[in-house]
């Protein structure tokens, strides 16, 4: 498989996309329920196609980032902060993942932005191992803040500086 190139999301890839987080969803990250049919839009006003950045080889979207404000405060617009990642399956231990973090670093500093973040949870060790080898650090932990599959589950809180 060739190499991934990284662009931003364009409208005709929301079928594609919507099978990638349905075929993706794990409670390893998830904390709302699987979905089910009829599915909800993949794109809609709160989470339009410029919010996505798409890693594609062979014509075929291998994973996605989305990169959005955290606040809509004028005082907050420094920040921005990932809210959705997924890498297909087929394609995870090809570095997908790191590219799609290093290019959503990329395009908070083309946007302007000054700080990143995130949200993990804490049993998601591979997420939260690529989140520190590109950077980010623990800036705080929500003790049990999720419950999921009857055990709960820490939300981590981790950012990095642009």
């Amino acid at each position: 498989m060739p190499e991934p190139s990284i662009r931003i999301a364009q409208a005709a890839d929301e079928r594609e996309l919507a099978v990638l987080d349905r075929a993706t969803w794990s409670t390893l990250h998830a904390v709302t329920p699987q979905p089910e049919p009829p599915y909800q839009p993949f794109f809609d006003e709160r989470h339009p196609p410029r919010e996505f950045l798409v890693a594609e080889a062979d014509g075929r979207i291998l994973g996605y980032i989305r990169l959005t404000r955290p606040t809509p405060l004028a005082s907050n617009a420094h920040v921005l902060t990932v809210q959705g990642f997924a890498v297909a399956d087929e394609a995870r231990g090809r570095g997908i993942g790191r590219a799609l973090v290093r290019a959503a670093v990329a395009e908070a500093r083309r946007r302007g932005a000054r700080r990143l973040t995130l949200r993990v949870l804490a049993h998601n060790t591979p997420a939260r191992s690529l989140y520190e080898a590109e950077g980010f650090a623990v800036e705080g932990v929500l003790p049990g803040e999720f419950l999921i599959d009857g055990r709960y589950v820490d939300d981590v809180c981790m950012g990095r500086s642009l």
